[in-house]
């Protein structure tokens, strides 16, 4: 049995990376560029535990942010505004010391819950009194396979013949990370939000992403007649791709830019090495977006979060209040999503 935790900022400590660089369960989530975007957005702050002490190399960790909210309390989340973050643990020993470890120690922090988001099923099966909070799925597809396989494994109608309606139409890829792409991409991304009921995340989160992940951040925008009508932003961390956001103007989907620009992030991300592209989280009940997943990579696995105490964890509600929300975000002036946007997200992380 581990004899003793310690805690660690994992943004300062150069052990952290390290640790990443070599740990097979690591993904972009518990990177210091990501963690570093939590924390100048959100002024969340990182923290991680481990039963290595402070003179040794990293033998395990899990990390979480600190979100303090005047709104919606305080909570260790790991983490925040990300689809998932596998605990670094090689073992159900360590695993479960360092959990219990948290939940005696909550009521000190001043905490009113902790919530984890891992990928694997190890976490659900260690007893460490955590509940089920939320079930999602995760979609992921193999690279490995030759670019015409993969392209031919993909659905006919909503996929392959899109592509190819796009590349008829003559849509123009461009991709980077300038400041001029990230404006294409964040006022589309504005148009997608509102019409999906909701306020956009910051503009800061993106820039500060933009500026922590310097060369792993990808903005691909289709371009019609110059006319930007569809946006991709995707992160890589080691051998993975992450898509992370994507938006369009709907009076070009008949074009087929989304499809077009996955397929083109898929040849990038083929041609850089990366074996996986990471499609991310879906929520239950997003049908749209979960029948997109499925044309790309069947089946997908399930994701459950866990938290403690037992359904503590902070969720949007679905009942009459959010449709009410949802209906007023999609009506609202821009000025008006935008500043909402900035006052709401860092509460809800």
């Amino acid at each position: 049995m581990p004899n003793e935790p310690y805690e660690f900022d994992p943004i300062a400590d150069p052990r952290w990376g390290v640790f990443l660089a070599s740990h097979p369960k690591a993904s972009v989530f518990h990177s210091v560029p990501w963690l570093a975007t939590l924390q100048t957005t959100y002024e969340y702050h990182p923290l991680a535990f481990t039963t290595s002490p402070p003179s040794t190399p990293l033998q395990n960790a899990l990390v979480f942010c600190v979100v303090d909210s005047w709104l919606t309390g305080r909570r260790l989340v790991s983490l925040p505004f990300s689809d998932h973050c596998e605990p670094l643990c090689d073992s159900g020993e360590e695993l479960e010391f360092l959990a219990l470890y948290l939940q005696a120690t909550l009521a000190r922090r001043g905490c009113k819950y902790i919530e984890v988001r891992p990928v694997t099923s190890a976490f659900g099966q260690v007893r460490n009194g955590f509940s089920p909070t939320g079930q999602y799925y995760l979609h992921r597809l193999d690279l490995r396979a030759d670019a015409d396989v993969l392209f031919r494994s993909f659905d006919k109608d909503s996929v392959r013949r899109r592509i190819q309606r796009a590349e008829r139409a003559g849509l123009v890829e461009i991709s980077g990370a300038s400041e001029e792409l990230l404006n294409d991409f964040y006022r589309l991304f504005v148009i997608t939000r509102r019409r999906h009921g909701l306020p956009p995340i910051p503009r800061l989160w993106f820039s500060n992403l933009r500026q922590n992940h310097a060369d792993s951040l990808t903005v691909r925008v289709a371009y019609n007649d110059r006319k930007p009508i569809a946006a991709i932003l995707t992160l890589q961390f080691r051998d993975i791709v992450y898509y992370k956001y994507g938006c369009s103007d709907p009076s070009f989907n008949n074009l087929g830019g989304m499809p077009w620009l996955f397929w083109r992030a898929i040849l990038a991300a083929k041609s850089s090495g990366a074996s996986q592209l990471d499609l991310g989280r879906t929520d239950y009940g997003q049908t749209g977006l979960l029948a997109f997943k499925n044309h790309w990579a069947f089946p997908p696995r399930d994701l459950t979060y866990w938290s403690f105490p037992a359904n503590s964890a902070l969720r949007p509600t679905s009942g009459w209040k959010m449709r009410v929300a949802k209906h007023l975000f999609t009506i609202a002036p821009e000025s008006v999503l935008k500043i909402t946007g900035r006052l709401l997200y860092r509460h809800i992380g």
